[in-house]
């Protein structure tokens, strides 16, 4: 059986497990320094179930991480895998309605918390034909600096750009309406390595070949996780957090009772992705405000028109 975490290798020497650099001595006294200033940012236990953040159960997984805390989610990032293993979110009924009226605004950059070595950069995913597939998305950002935030590479795995595109963003959609219907829940994203060698981009970033997403409603006591491979022709499976414990090397909520992670929650289906009127929460104009909504209308679709089209080209 092949264990994903066990299989997370150095992209640049395929089949050789990556242990901790040997670093100059002056360069090694940089990346303490810069840890420490990682560690001490992490300071964010209100985006945790319980105020814990996820429990590594496989020790592969430990080497070369950093924890990195923003303004609405919280980040584990692997310098061997240059991804996050995960991102943690707390989302409201609030905040998924705050986030409606952010506009999105593609900004991605290097995270410059993180070494230079250790760190994804912008040209990785330059003509790989992967998109830049966000952990915490940031259609779930309730304010436009969190949503800057979250376009770090330090959020970011490559993705099949069909999946990211298709099934994917139904089922940020749908736990977006989920967090709204209930009120609150908790969410841990991530990927997952299968396969005795990871396959990577540029030499340098590990490529997925699953993802989840856990949710965690602590009103109700559930808790369960979407499952999908990384493939344009991706379906999607519920499972539960002891068996995406088995796949991930997460326990992604450590608190939670046996029972609770012994069997997956009934989860929404995945809507086709659309960001209508519904969707964003906008009510139908008085017709004397018709024609100044469709020019508004007219503009947010030609923004993302321009959008889709610099993201297909870069």
């Amino acid at each position: 059986m092949a264990l994903a975490p066990d299989a997370l290798r150095h992209p640049e020497s395929p089949g050789v497990l990556l242990g901790p650099r040997r670093a100059r001595p002056w360069f090694a006294l940089l990346v303490v320094l810069v840890a420490g200033e990682v560690r001490a940012a992490d300071t964010c236990p209100s985006l945790f179930a319980d105020g814990a953040p996820p429990v590594l159960t496989n020790p592969r997984l430990a080497a070369d991480t950093a924890s990195l805390c923003y303004d609405a989610f919280a980040v584990l990032h692997s310098g061997t895998s240059r991804t996050p293993l995960y991102a943690a979110e707390r989302l409201t009924r609030g905040s998924v309605a705050a986030a409606r009226r952010v506009d999105r605004a593609d900004a991605f950059h290097d995270e410059d918390r993180l070494p230079p070595d250790a760190r994804a950069r912008i040209e990785d995913y330059v003509h790989t034909g992967y998109d830049r597939g966000h952990m915490a998305p940031a259609g779930d950002m309730p304010t436009g600096e969190a949503q800057a935030q979250s376009f770090s590479l330090a959020n970011i795995v490559p993705q099949n750009r069909a999946f990211n595109r298709g099934l994917w963003a139904a089922i940020e959609e749908s736990v977006r309406r989920f967090a709204g219907e209930r009120g609150e829940i908790f969410v841990v994203t991530g990927p997952i390595f299968e396969g005795r060698t990871a396959q990577s981009i540029k030499g340098r970033v590990l490529v997925p070949t699953q993802l989840f997403k856990a949710v965690y409603d602590p009103a109700r006591a559930e808790a369960g996780a979407y499952l999908a491979p990384n493939r344009a022709d991706a379906d999607w499976q519920a499972v539960s957090l002891d068996a995406l414990r088995d796949l991930s090397g997460l326990d992604v909520f450590p608190t939670l009772p046996d029972a609770v992670k012994a069997r997956a929650m009934s989860l929404p289906e995945p809507r086709e992705y659309s960001r209508g009127d519904a969707a964003e929460g906008r009510q139908r104009p008085r017709e004397e405000d018709w024609g100044a909504w469709a020019r508004a209308e007219l503009l947010r679709i030609l923004r993302r028109t321009l959008r889709d089209v610099l993201r297909s080209i870069f």
